[in-house]
């Protein structure tokens, strides 16, 4: 079968690999979609807090169909392999594709809506009345905070980097800013982070007492170090979310939360977000894409 090979000197092929062979409870899903994450560039620039051996082949959400017709979506998560023709899933986290959905908007959904359901309702509680600042705001995971922000019942402000994604944001249902308008804002009770750099310092000076800053991502540089007197000061805390680490510490709260956000997709709530579909011959293109912040909503490979 087809795949692409992420090779020792971190450059990006399409090879013929050898058919994935299932041990016990795992499943061979024929994919027909493949999630791309920033996850993925970090992977490939030698930057992930814990690298796979190389070669490799990325993907760690995918959307396809069993050998039995059935309709999914699922989580590899070990090894990768997601950027392939057919992939390994162990059978706890293949979960149905609800009905009526594509393929696309399968592989789109999984990460980007954990990293925002679990943080918004196991670290924080949004509720009527919660105001939400969500960063990144077009792209995937931020697309997510922003329906599950307004779903929990919060009015939510959401900030990109470019004027060109304000529309995007808008279309979400919620009220949309750039970085640079943020300062200027009235406080926030919870922000959602995934930017990191001096923005993750400038959100935390936009927070309500009692407020809470939920940093997920540093995609535009690394955190700031904070000093426990400011918070303890201001009346206001600092929460950090890690999907990949939590799937493997409690896969029983990742997965009751699977579910949940899944009911809430089927009840019409919430919806991913697919901004571009590329072939597999063209995953550095989309890596690059999803590099350089230049996506708005999910990016996804068809094999």
């Amino acid at each position: 079968m087809r795949a692409v090979i992420l090779d020792e000197s971190r450059q990006l092929s399409v090879a013929e690999v050898p058919e994935p062979e299932p041990g016990d409870g795992q499943v061979v899903v024929d994919v027909r979609a493949a999630g791309v994450n920033y996850a993925d560039v970090l992977i490939r620039a030698g930057r992930y807090p814990q690298p796979p051996p190389l070669p490799y082949v990325p993907g760690s959400e995918i959307a396809g169909e069993t050998s039995e017709g059935r309709r999914v979506i699922g989580f590899v998560r070990e090894g990768g392999g997601g950027y392939a023709e057919r992939a390994l899933v162990e059978g706890e986290w293949v979960f149905d594709l609800p009905e009526g959905a594509s393929f696309e908007e399968g592989a789109a959904f999984l990460l980007a809506f954990l990293t925002a359901w679990m943080p918004l309702t196991r670290q924080v509680r949004v509720g009527h009345g919660s105001r939400v600042l969500v960063t990144a705001a077009a792209g995937g995971v931020g697309s997510a905070g922003v329906q599950v922000a307004r779903a929990l019942g919060g009015s939510v402000v959401g900030a990109v980097g470019s004027a060109e994604k304000l529309e995007q944001v808008r279309e979400l249902g919620a009220e949309a800013v750039t970085y640079e308008q943020i300062g200027d804002l009235e406080p926030f009770d919870v922000v959602l982070d995934q930017v990191g750099g001096d923005l993750f310092a400038t959100c935390l000076g936009r927070l309500r007492p009692l407020g809470t800053l939920v940093g997920i991502g540093f995609a535009g540089g690394p955190w700031q170090a904070v000093d426990p007197a400011l918070l303890v000061g201001r009346n206001v805390s600092v929460a950090g979310f890690y999907l990949g680490r939590l799937t493997k510490l409690r896969p029983d709260l990742v997965r009751a939360a699977a579910l949940e956000v899944l009911e809430r997709w089927s009840a019409g709530d919430v919806s991913p977000v697919v901004g571009a579909t590329y072939p597999l011959a063209e995953a550095d293109a989309a890596l690059r894409l999803v590099a350089d912040r230049r996506s708005t909503g999910k990016v996804v490979l068809v094999p």
